[in-house]
This record gives structure tokens, sequence and C-alpha cells, in this order.
């Protein structure tokens, strides 16, 4: 039995995970992140400014950090030859944002399974150790890397059956900033039109058994944990700018209150 099975082995056993996004684009960032025991960082592509060189470094740093760390990748959208060449950089976990009906869904699982799940094309590379296990991974990377849409326009709600009905989808993210402004109430995320949204993609990932997945973009660990009460397995817990942010401004604001009052 494997003593560490894979994030997508762990959500299908209905194990809630915990991850957060990596937006610095910093290896060392990575690298310290891991060191704290997350399930699952995610590099950011879409909103930050990195490369695949970039990108293949950080995804090193963080196995240096920790090997039980998985290395995901927001893409810049659903697009097959890039998507490849992150896998092959060694993700394990992609994520396609704006996924709004279900041809983009089958196109991103196209991209992420190798045949005759998929179109993934075979090649040396980190992921199979350059070439040296290149039959072991392509005959486990299949049951390994995790595919997941990201859920954050009210078009991808209004098609949410058919989009997680697509063969080959893992999670649905929903993205709470996009989805929110694609409903005209920006960041409101207490309105009763967003939690409706949020509670229709809920019911949908339970249907079609594919597991919930939601981004708690600030570093507020009581919210977080409601979420996953709420049945949202796949966490994303704020990201490395924000949390850096955070502290630095709780630190600052505390250091010139102790000031003011002397």
């Amino acid at each position: 039995m494997n003593e560490n099975p894979s994030v997508r082995t762990r959500l299908k056993q209905g194990t809630p995970v915990i991850g957060t996004w990596l937006n610095s684009g910093s290896a060392i960032i990575g690298e310290l992140m891991a060191q704290t025991g997350l399930d699952f960082i995610t590099v950011d592509a879409e909103h930050s400014a990195v490369d695949i060189v970039e990108v293949q470094r950080i995804f090193q740093a963080i196995r240096s950090g920790n090997t039980r760390t998985e290395a995901f990748v927001r893409l810049h959208g659903v697009d097959y030859a890039l998507t490849k060449r992150y896998l092959d950089a060694g993700a394990t976990g992609i994520i396609g944002p704006l996924v709004t009906n279900a041809e983009q869904a089958k196109l991103l699982v196209q991209a992420c399974k190798y045949p005759p799940l998929g179109k993934r094309g075979v090649g040396f590379c980190r992921a199979n150790e350059y070439g040296l296990s290149v039959e072991s991974h392509f005959a486990e990377a299949n049951d390994q890397i995790l595919v997941a849409v990201q859920i954050e326009d009210i078009e991808a709600v209004e098609n949410i059956d058919e989009i997680l009905s697509v063969e080959g989808i893992d999670a649905a993210f929903i993205g709470p900033y996009d989805l929110s402004a694609s409903m005209g109430i920006t960041a409101q995320f207490d309105h009763p039109k967003f939690s409706e949204a949020r509670n229709r993609i809920l019911g949908a990932c339970k249907r079609h058994h594919v597991s919930p997945g939601i981004h708690v973009v600030e570093p507020n660990p009581a919210e977080a944990s409601n979420r996953i009460k709420e049945g949202f397995n796949l966490l994303a817990y704020s990201l490395d700018i924000t949390m850096i942010q955070s502290a630095c401004l709780n630190g600052v604001k505390m250091i010139r209150s102790e000031l003011n009052n002397q």
C-alpha cells in the first residue's frame, strides 16, 4: 500500500487537502512554503510574470522543501502546447482557468492525459526523470495527475452539470473574485447571489463525484475551516504575496501603535 498517496487519490477517498497559491515567482518562497507541510502549492502562471523555465525551478524548489508537497500550476488558459510543457516540467496538478463549457473541459483533459484517455505527447523530461522512467511514468501519470477546472464565471455556473460530466475532470475550483465580478457583485462574498452560485457548484460536484475546491484568498484560518465543513475538500489557503503583505501590514501597524502610545 502506498504510504504517500497522491492528492488526486486522497480527494477520491474524500480526504480534505490543503494547499496555497504562489504568485511571487520565487523559488525560495516555494521551498519554504513546502516545508510547512502543505499538500500542494499552485504556481500561478495566469496572474504572475513567470515563464516555463522559472516554473520548473519553482517545482524543483517545492520538492526540495518537502517531497510530499505536490506542485500544481494554474494555466493562463486552456492551451495544449503549454499544458504539456508544465506537465513535463513536473506538475502533478493542472488547473484550467475560466472554463465555461464542456468543450473547454474536454480540451483540458486531452492536454493532460496520455493516450488513450487524451493526446499528451511523450518525450524525455523532468517528469520521467529525463528519460530514465518513461514507461513507468506513462503507466502511472493518468492516475496521478489532478485535472481541475476553475469555475469563475456565471456562464460556467449555468453550464456546471455539462462541464462536470466530462470524463477526466477531477475537481472544480471556485475562483471567488472573478466569479463575483461576472455577477456584478465583485468581492461581495456574503451576497445571497454569490452564496447561491457557490452552493450550486457544490451540489453539482456531489452529483458528479467531482471534488469541490475553493480559494480562500485572505489568510483567515477560520474561514478556511468553515469552507471545509461546508464540503469543500480541495482548499487553497491564501497566497504567498497576500500572506507576506498581511504579516508586514499587521506588524508595522502594531509597532507604530506602540510608538504612539509611548
